[in-house]
């Protein structure tokens, strides 16, 4: 059996136009499936909540169930924080979104109806890992597109930082201006206009991160850190150009202590993964990471944005997730 996660309105609406192909090699293939179309922040998580969870009793606790996710970088972690039982779950992606830096450093199939095929013959590709934040302290500031709901865990796939990448994911998962950029397929240009606003105005508190074995970093003006599974964030800066998607470990790239003209200059170089050794980025590998800052910074988790905190531990899972694409 088949579980197929959609968000209708990814791609601009094209989300429905994707799963009847998906559905169309289903029955091509003979492969039972089944669809929920997701409908609104927290769906995802919620529906994955209730088919991974173990049923006191039940015979089929053992069998594998296959998730695929049709949909962008969102609805995918909505999906990775469901799931209750990562031994029993194959995971297949169907990227649809704008930035999509999930895929990006996977080697997927360029046809999706190639994709998919390989999805449905139900052998896994690969185990990646993947993270976790847990918030020391949770704060009242919630993002205006936070769950009814906010866990004191929350998983991630891609990435999870604090202070300015964060903050211009929270301006952009509320933006219209990303709702109309989106709808001409110039999504990627939101974080760009919001990006230079936030260097201007965002604050800058002292920060302390150490991790689990022994490194110390302070920094008295922090502009963001964040913890990088795969290469890419933000729609496709390559912040992390050496990770490892299977080793156990964070690459975690802190910027901070610098002007705004170095910051300009440096984001640029970001983007190609060219930035190490600059002034102002540090490059930290750590399987635990703990960053306390002097006020509390939005966090996202994979460009989700939930609330505000000056106080997070984020720890690597190691090959915990099986993929099927």
């Amino acid at each position: 059996m088949f579980y197929c996660i959609v968000n209708p309105s990814a791609r601009s609406g094209h989300g429905k136009n994707i799963y009847n192909l998906f559905e169309e090699k289903c029955k091509a293939m003979g492969k039972p499936y089944k669809v929920v179309f997701t409908k609104g922040p927290g769906h995802a998580m919620n529906v994955v909540k209730r088919l991974t969870e173990k049923k006191v009793g039940s015979s089929s606790d053992d069998a594998p169930i296959n998730i695929v996710v049709m949909g962008g970088d969102g609805t995918l972690n909505e999906v990775i924080s469901g799931i209750q039982d990562f031994d029993r779950v194959r995971l297949g992606v169907v990227p649809l979104g704008s930035g999509n830096d999930f895929v990006r450093d996977l080697n997927f199939p360029k046809k999706t109806e190639e994709l998919i095929t390989q999805i449905l013959k139900e052998e896994i590709v690969r185990k990646l890992d993947i993270g976790n934040v847990h918030y020391d302290h949770m704060t009242r500031t919630l993002s205006r597109l936070h769950d009814e709901r906010i866990a004191q865990d929350r998983r991630f796939d891609v990435s999870s930082g604090i202070g300015f990448d964060a903050a211009v994911c929270e301006e952009a998962l509320s933006s219209n201006t990303k709702n109309f950029l989106n709808k001409i397929g110039l999504g990627k240009l939101t974080y760009g206009s919001i990006a230079v606003r936030q260097i201007l105005h965002a604050d800058q508190p002292s920060c302390d991160i150490e991790t689990d074995d022994g490194q110390t970093l302070h920094i008295d003006h922090l502009i963001f850190a964040a913890a990088m599974i795969h290469h890419y964030e933000g729609g496709g800066f390559n912040f992390a150009p050496d990770a490892d998607l299977q080793d156990g470990y964070f690459d975690l790239i802190v910027g901070g202590d610098i002007g705004t003209f170095q910051i300009f200059k440096v984001l640029p170089l970001a983007f190609f993964g060219k930035h190490y050794g600059q002034k102002g980025v540090d490059h930290i590998r750590a399987k635990e990471i703990k960053i306390k800052t002097a006020i509390p910074m939005w966090v996202h988790t994979d460009g989700e944005v939930l609330l505000k905190s000056d106080a997070i531990t984020l720890s690597c899972l190691k090959q915990k997730l099986n993929l099927l694409s």
